[in-house]
C-alpha cells in the first residue's frame, strides 16, 4: 500500500462540501474517507446546495425533480448540521447517501425517518424536510462552499487548509492504493500556491464499485 503521510509533517485539514443528491459527491466522499483513514488525515464533510446553485436556471423536468429533492434534503442536513454537529451530519450523509446512490431510493419521509433512526437521531427531524425557515441556513452553508472556492461551482468542492477546488470528480472508486496516492497528490497540489486547475472531459454518473 502507498505509504502513510509522514507523522512529523503537519497534517492538512481537509473539508469536502457535498450535496446529498449528487452522485459525484458521493463517489468523492467514499474515496476521501477511505484514503483519509489510511493516512490519518482529518476530514470534515460540509453542506452545499445544488438547489441554491441552480436557482433561476432553465432546467429540464428530471433536473427540476433533482433540485426539489436537493432543497428538501438540504433543510434536513442544515437542521442536523446546526443542531447536532459535524459528526451527526456525516453519519446522516452516510445513511442517506447509501439509500440514494446505492439502493436507488427516492427518500420518502419514511425512508428519511429510518435513516435518522440508523444514525441515532430523533425521527422528528424528518419534519425539517418541509420547514422553509431552514432554507436560509442551507443557503448560508452553500455560500460558505462558494467562498472557500472563491467562485461558483457545484458539488463536490474540496478544501485543503482553507484553499478550495472544484472536485475531485471521480467516474469510479479507485482501489485502496490508488486512492491514497490520489489524496497525497491533491494535498501536494493544494499546498502549491501556483496551482489552480487540472481538468479533462468526463461522463457520469460514476461507477460506485471499488476498482481492484
Amino acid at each position: 500500500m502507498a505509504g502513510k503521510l509522514q507523522k512529523e509533517e503537519q497534517v492538512a485539514d481537509v473539508e469536502l462540501y457535498i450535496d446529498p443528491v449528487c452522485p459525484f459527491a458521493w463517489a468523492a466522499s467514499r474515496w476521501l474517507l477511505d484514503a483519509a483513514r489510511k493516512t490519518d488525515t482529518p476530514v470534515t464533510l460540509r453542506q452545499m446546495s445544488l438547489a441554491v446553485l441552480n436557482e433561476g436556471n432553465d432546467l429540464n423536468p428530471k433536473q427540476q425533480q433533482m433540485m426539489a429533492r436537493s432543497r428538501r434534503l438540504g433543510r434536513l442536513f442544515a437542521a442536523v448540521g446546526v443542531g447536532h454537529g459535524a459528526d451527526a451530519f456525516a453519519r446522516l450523509y452516510d445513511a442517506v447517501g447509501t439509500r440514494i446512490h446505492v439502493r436507488g431510493e427516492e427518500m420518502s419521509a419514511d425512508e428519511v425517518r429510518q435513516s435518522l433512526a440508523e444514525c441515532g437521531l430523533h425521527e422528528s427531524l424528518s419534519e425539517s424536510l418541509d420547514d422553509a425557515t431552514l432554507d436560509e441556513a442551507a443557503r448560508q452553508a452553500h455560500q460558505a462552499s462558494q467562498d472557500v472556492l472563491g467562485g461558483s461551482a457545484g458539488s463536490p468542492i474540496i478544501a485543503v487548509d482553507g484553499r478550495g477546488f472544484f472536485g475531485p470528480v471521480l467516474t469510479g472508486l479507485p482501489g485502496s492504493d490508488d486512492g491514497v496516492r490520489l489524496l497525497e497528490a491533491i494535498l501536494t497540489a493544494a499546498a502549491t500556491p501556483e496551482f489552480a486547475v487540472l481538468q479533462r472531459p468526463y461522463h457520469g454518473p460514476p461507477t460506485l464499485e471499488e476498482a481492484r
